[in-house]
């Protein structure tokens, strides 16, 4: 908790988000003349301090909550990513301008060189510029981010979203210098912020907003006890490339780069290596900056329709990559079928997916994108997917018999951010171990998670026992059963989990003797509630 934050506002992690205990009544905020805000003596003494992650995470929320009132809730996203971003990048520019003019300290003009910084801030484009603005704040602010983009086109175009800066009604020039002085109370460069730290605090707060908008945050963020286990699944290696077809916030990506570096592979050899394309324009810029702000250096996520129109292709080919992971949007109606009947990838390789569900549209799509023999894919996906009939039975029937799919996992229910019902995980191989072909694995474990309040959550304790089942690939009873390729054809390819793995109740793992108890039990329960009947009825004088 950083100095001058009242001790009990910030929540924690899982708790739900309440704006009353924020630090400050933002409404009632006094300024002065020109719209400049009162900040603190003691708010301004924070700039030097390191930061850790909960005085970082604690700062950022504090950032939303001068949001609260003129933007909603589901809209903060918009405005606090960009800002943080500019200031972090701001920051750091700073960081290498000193360090360049302490190498040459002779030629003025050394530090400015393009060499000297990752990204290049052209002139009245410093966030110190935006600063200084006493009224036409956004329309700075807007000019200033532009102005970075086209500055360095080749990483940072259109990473700052379009977020409406100049719409005075919603973000007044008070309430953009109130949001100015807050992120100025902190230096966001290396030396005070490590990546390392920054990136954590930028997930946090990801995580927040989902919190915040439930329903919503679907669409851009996987719970990341999830993707972890995926991630494990796939077990990538330094020199791979991996690839998110739906990409979010680039939560897949990051953690396969975690993993890599969690296994004392190289993390410079993934660089360059990670793909991502997101169709929203904002959740894509946010994926941008996290990669940004978590240190990668090298990587490509585009913006735009994956089924429709995908980013990463050769000739009449889609791009092959090592791993292939997504948690894609469930059963989307409007997918782009149209186009996909003379699709010039081949994507529908085992049949054209019905018109109102693309659910099969994104796994062969994702089967296309996994490279010959070390491919291989993780994806989410509703239960419907195994057993229902028609256009989809077919594709099904078509996709068992090429053998890719090595496993099934059923997952607990409301895991998902707006999906209450549970989901599954399947994972294909390209090319699958010998002792795994014409079989599949079953896993049951929709009882593995903790109970939640407003969402259930997988603990790391689940990830690995789930996991465990995965890796050891063999029969438990009631949990997990490899199955045999003809079983599945006599049950003409339906997949449905409880076909294949009986749950063990508490009464089939019961020996005799404790059922002999039990009974016992029972029976005596059941003579006592008689016998208090039957005084009851003599009390009334209905029973001799």
């Amino acid at each position: 908790m950083h100095p001058g934050a009242a001790a009990t506002w910030f929540p924690a992690v899982g708790q739900p988000l309440d704006f009353s205990g924020c630090p400050l009544s933002w409404s009632s905020r006094r300024y002065e003349a020109g719209g400049r805000v009162l900040v603190s003596k003691k708010k301004a003494e924070t700039k030097s301090a390191d930061l850790d992650i909960g005085s970082l995470s604690s700062y950022l929320w504090e950032a939303a909550c001068i949001l609260r009132g003129p933007v909603d809730a589901a809209d903060f996203k918009t405005y606090i990513f960009p800002f943080l971003f500019f200031k972090r990048i701001s920051d750091v520019y700073d960081e290498e301008y000193s360090a360049a003019s302490k190498e040459s300290p002779e030629d003025p003009e050394y530090a400015q060189f393009p060499e000297n910084h990752r990204f290049q801030i052209p002139e009245n484009c410093h966030w110190q510029d935006v600063r200084a603005k006493t009224t036409s704040v956004g329309h700075a602010l807007q000019t200033a981010m532009r102005g970075i983009e086209q500055a360095n086109p080749d990483t940072l175009h259109g990473i700052f979203g379009d977020a409406q800066w100049t719409n005075t009604d919603r973000l007044s020039d008070a309430l953009l210098k109130d949001l100015i002085e807050h992120f100025s109370s902190r230096t966001l460069d290396n030396a005070h912020c490590k990546a390392e730290i920054m990136g954590q605090a930028y997930e946090y707060l990801i995580k927040k907003f989902a919190d915040l908008t439930n329903k919503k945050a679907g669409e851009f963020y996987t719970p990341r006890p999830v993707v972890r286990l995926m991630v494990r699944i796939l077990a990538p290696k330094a020199g791979e490339t991996a690839y998110d077809p739906a990409g979010g916030t680039g939560g897949m990506l990051l953690e396969v780069l975690h993993d890599v570096q969690e296994h004392g592979g190289d993390p410079n050899l993934m660089l360059g290596k990670l793909y991502g394309q997101e169709k929203n324009l904002t959740t894509s810029s946010i994926a941008r900056m996290n990669l940004y702000l978590h240190g990668a250096e090298d990587f490509h996520i585009e913006r735009g329709d994956t089924l429709r129109r995908p980013a990463f292709y050769s000739g009449d080919s889609l791009a092959q990559f090592d791993c292939v992971i997504a948690n894609p949007p469930f059963s989307l109606e409007d997918w782009g079928d149209d186009l996909w009947a003379n699709d010039p990838y081949g994507r529908s390789f085992a049949g054209l997916p019905p018109a109102k569900n693309g659910d099969f549209a994104w796994v062969q799509h994702m089967i296309k994108s996994m490279a010959p023999k070390t491919g291989r894919m993780a994806v989410v996906l509703p239960h419907g997917v195994l057993f229902r009939m028609g256009k989809e039975g077919e594709i099904r029937r078509k996709i068992l018999e090429m053998d890719m799919l090595e496993a099934i996992i059923g997952l607990g229910p409301n895991l998902f951010y707006g999906a209450t019902l549970a989901a599954c995980i399947l994972v294909f191989r390209e090319t699958k171990p010998k002792e795994h072909r014409n079989k599949v694995l079953f896993i049951d474990a929709s009882h593995e998670f903790k109970t939640g309040r407003a969402q259930n959550e997988l603990l790391p304790e689940h990830v690995d026992t789930i996991y465990g089942w995965y890796d050891g690939y063999k029969n438990v009873e009631g949990v997990c059963r490899v199955v045999p390729l003809d079983e599945i054809r006599a049950n003409d390819y339906n997949l449905n989990i409880p076909r294949y793995v009986d749950s063990v109740t508490e009464e089939d793992t019961m020996t005799v003797d404790q059922a002999l108890v039990n009974l016992k039990e029972s029976l005596t329960a059941a003579y006592a509630a008689e016998d208090h009947l039957l005084e009851l009825l003599k009390r009334e004088g209905l029973a001799q």
